[in-house]
Parts: C-alpha cells; sequence; structure tokens
C-alpha cells in the first residue's frame, strides 16, 4: 500500500503541473461553459413569465447549446480526457529509462501499475466534479431555480457514470502504453481505438441493420421493428451508445426507456398518456442498471489486462 501511494502522489503532483493537462482541461471546460450558457439564455427566455416546471434544473445537461447538449460533449469527447492521461504513462518512464530505476527500489510491480491508473481516476474525478460544479452555480445564476434533492442525486449519478467511463478510455490508454514503447504508437492506436467506437460502430450498425433486414424496405412495420432492434443490439458494442443512454436516462425524467422507439398497443398508449409524469429516481436507476454494470465490467476487464500484461513485461535497464 504505501508503494502505492508513493506512486499516487508523484503521478498526481505530474498530472497536475503538466501544461497537457492545464490545457485540456481548460478547453473542456470552456466549451462546457459555453454550451451551459447557451442553454441557460434559451431556457431563460422560453420561461419568461410563466410558472417554472419541475425538474427544470436538469434540462441544462439534456438541451443542446450551439449543436450539442453537455451529455452528449462529454460522451463524444470525454475520452480525450482519459486518452490524453494515459497513452505515455508506462512507455515514456520506459523509453526514458526511469522505470527500471524505479523498480529498483523498495516498490512492487503492481504498484506501479495501480498507482497510475489510480492517479488517473483521481484526476478526471476532481475534473469532472470541478466542471459540474461550476455548470450547476452557473446554472442557478442564469436560470434562478434551485434544484431539489432528486435533482441534486441524479446529477450525483451523472458524474458517477462519467467518471466510470472517462475512466474505462484511461485503462485503454495505459495497456496501449503498455504494449506498444513508442509514445507515439500507443497515441495514434488509442485513438485510432476512440475514432472506431464513436463514429464507426454507430454508421456500422445501421449499414448491418439495413443489410440483414431488406424485407424492411417495403414499410412492413414487424421488419422495421426488427432493423430497429439488431441496429440497437449493435451499437450497445460501444461504450459512448451505453454512457450516452444511461446518462439521457438519469438526467431526463421524463424518459422511461433508453430507447428511442418503442412499439406500444392501444390501451398501453392510453395508459401512458393518462399517467405520463416524471419517472421516480429508483425507477430510473433500475432501467440504466445494465449499462452502468457494463461500463464498469469493461473498465475492470480492460485494466485487468493491462495489470497481467505488464506484469507478464520483462523490463530491463537501459
Amino acid at each position: 500500500m504505501q508503494g502505492i501511494m508513493t506512486i499516487f502522489k508523484k503521478e498526481l503532483a505530474d498530472h497536475f503541473s503538466s501544461y497537457r493537462f492545464v490545457i485540456l482541461f481548460a478547453l473542456i471546460a470552456m466549451v462546457s461553459l459555453i454550451t451551459v450558457y447557451m442553454v441557460g439564455l434559451s431556457i431563460t427566455k422560453d420561461l419568461e413569465g410563466i410558472a417554472k416546471p419541475q425538474q427544470v434544473f436538469l434540462m441544462l445537461f439534456t438541451s443542446s447549446g450551439i449543436q450539442f447538449s453537455l451529455v452528449q460533449f462529454v460522451a463524444f469527447f470525454g475520452p480525450l480526457i482519459g486518452l490524453m492521461l494515459g497513452f505515455d504513462s508506462i512507455n515514456r518512464e520506459r523509453n526514458e529509462g526511469t522505470l527500471s530505476k524505479l523498480l529498483a527500489q523498495p516498490i512492487y510491480r503492481d504498484s506501479v501499475v495501480n498507482g497510475k491508473f489510480l492517479a488517473g481516476v483521481a484526476v478526471i474525478a476532481i475534473m469532472m466534479t470541478s466542471i459540474l460544479l461550476v455548470i450547476t452555480g452557473l446554472g442557478l445564476v442564469m436560470i434562478g431555480v434551485v434544484p431539489g434533492w432528486e435533482e441534486i442525486w441524479r446529477m450525483f449519478i451523472y458524474l458517477v457514470i462519467s467518471i466510470v467511463y472517462v475512466s474505462f478510455w484511461l485503462s485503454v490508454a495505459i495497456l496501449f502504453s503498455i504494449l506498444f514503447r513508442s509514445v507515439a504508437t500507443s497515441a495514434l492506436a488509442a485513438l485510432a481505438v476512440w475514432i472506431l467506437f464513436s463514429f464507426f460502430i454507430s454508421l456500422g450498425a445501421g449499414a448491418m441493420a439495413n443489410a440483414l433486414t431488406p424485407e424492411a424496405e417495403s414499410g412492413d412495420p414487424a421488419a422495421l421493428l426488427k432493423r430497429l432492434n439488431i441496429q440497437q443490439a449493435i451499437s450497445m458494442l460501444s461504450p459512448l451508445e451505453l454512457y450516452s443512454d444511461a446518462t439521457t436516462t438519469i438526467i431526463d425524467p421524463m424518459r422511461r426507456t433508453t430507447q428511442s422507439f418503442v412499439q406500444v398497443g392501444r390501451m398501453e398508449k392510453l395508459s401512458m398518456e393518462r399517467f405520463s409524469g416524471p419517472l421516480p429516481l429508483s425507477q430510473s436507476v433500475l432501467v440504466v442498471l445494465p449499462y452502468i454494470i457494463t461500463l464498469i465490467a469493461i473498465t475492470v476487464v480492460c485494466f485487468a489486462i493491462s495489470y497481467t500484461v505488464f506484469m507478464r513485461q520483462e523490463i530491463r535497464s537501459i
């Protein structure tokens, strides 16, 4: 434990003193604030002179600002935080010859990779919490509505899911940093995986669903539903899709499912219209619980692979 804390403190100091961290944090914070400011102006204008509805504070996260909402921005560009923090965590020290010197000290090998990962998670948590608090303060000033306890809990769960999501990409970056000796190669590999899961999976899901269900072109409702189910199943391979569905359902209490298209019968539609209203927090959590567990599981698996590979590698002094 002592060795882990030593590496943890060292990595924290390196992250907070690097220009890369300052530039990345400033860029993401600036875009987030601009997005929320535009959303706040729009909400204030729309609600001028009328009674403010319930859960209006959460609209800061789900409403679109310039081109996207805050949830969409974190889903697409949040992984860059994890990738930038971990793509050179191991191979940089290996190339500089400091890794072998570090392991020559009374520090266990697993303390190195554990300490680096925990330090990265701590930095991610600090960044996401700081941005969320600043956005909350800006929303209080602009909208003039104090969030209720349920809204606060929803924002807290959103924060936890975001930290887990970005931590997954941190584990991916650490894995490539262990696999490749070149820093440039590990960075390109990590970016390639991010582009694959963020863009090409969604495009490929639509193309694959169209190829597997040609009968849907005739407009058959059953075939269309089958196509949508296939497309959604393939999209679930992307962590971005898991994160987007989970956070949107948590932040928006009016969403009763993670699916964008739901086929209901006549009586079901009548029941939904009669009893429409915000979904309780406990029910929203139950809806997205499989997504949260999946995000945690893939993060743990990815880090476990990194841990195993690092423990089996031979480290020589230069």
